[in-house]
């Protein structure tokens, strides 16, 4: 800098976004290296073909999100999500599953395992990008249809594969309590806010709140807790 010129700053560039890719399918993972790769603010880390090579990939280049396919041989996606949320090293990566339809059985599953969001095989790129981002900025990637999906599943299975009570619930207020049902909805505080008359913001505070006393990392496991506690609205 000259003398007598004056630094106007620049505000620090947002790190890039750190992406891993866990799939059986070559061309799978092939067609999401090429559109990470040249997306803005994001950086490839790494593939994997299965579950194990997956978690050799994320102890040595903790990417903040992963792309995890259920069906893997050897150690399958569910197998990896359990030993990735069971790892305190691990956990501040965040999982996307990327599945299809025909999966519903495994929607419950990954979900209790610790996965932060759903993503169909046959998303539109757009789509994919931006579920990146969402679940890497800490929110949960959890459609109406995905939702409704899951609670129709846990309906039809009674209670669930975890039983007993759920710590933390007897201390929602009401009010918290109606609004993780809603969240177990899949919609957002925006909508959420929009069925029930209220600001953004009310929805956002006691959700956060509700989060805070369930131990909930993100709103992907309010909708577990309100299923196991039996306060999510009807599919």
């Amino acid at each position: 800098m000259e003398p007598g010129a004056t630094d106007t700053g620049h505000l620090p560039a947002e790190p890039a976004i750190r992406v891993a890719v866990a799939d059986d399918q070559a061309v799978v993972r092939m067609g999401l290296r090429a559109l990470l790769e040249r997306e803005p603010g994001m950086e490839f880390v790494g593939e994997a073909a299965d579950g194990q090579a997956a978690l050799t990939l994320i102890r040595r280049t903790h990417p903040d999100v992963l792309l995890l396919d259920i069906r893997m041989p050897g150690m399958d996606g569910l197998a990896a999500l359990r030993a990735i949320a069971g790892d305190p090293d691990l956990r501040g990566t965040r999982i996307v599953v990327v599945t299809t339809f025909a999966m519903d059985e495994y929607v419950f599953a990954a979900l209790q395992a610790g996965a932060s969001g759903f993503l169909l095989k046959d998303s539109a790129p757009d789509e994919l990008v931006n579920a990146v981002r969402v679940v890497a900025a800490g929110e949960a990637l959890l459609s109406p249809a995905i939702t409704r999906k899951v609670i129709g599943l846990f309906g039809r299975h009674g209670a669930g594969p975890v039983e007993g009570p759920v710590e933390g619930v007897e201390t929602l207020t009401p009010r918290e309590r109606e609004l993780v049902a809603w969240v177990a909805t899949g919609r957002s505080n925006e909508e959420i806010a929009a069925e029930l008359t209220i600001s953004p913001d009310t929805v956002r505070t006691h959700v956060s709140r509700a989060m805070v006393k369930l131990h909930a990392r993100d709103r992907a496991q309010l909708v577990v807790f309100a299923m196991r506690a039996g306060l999510a609205l009807p599919a």
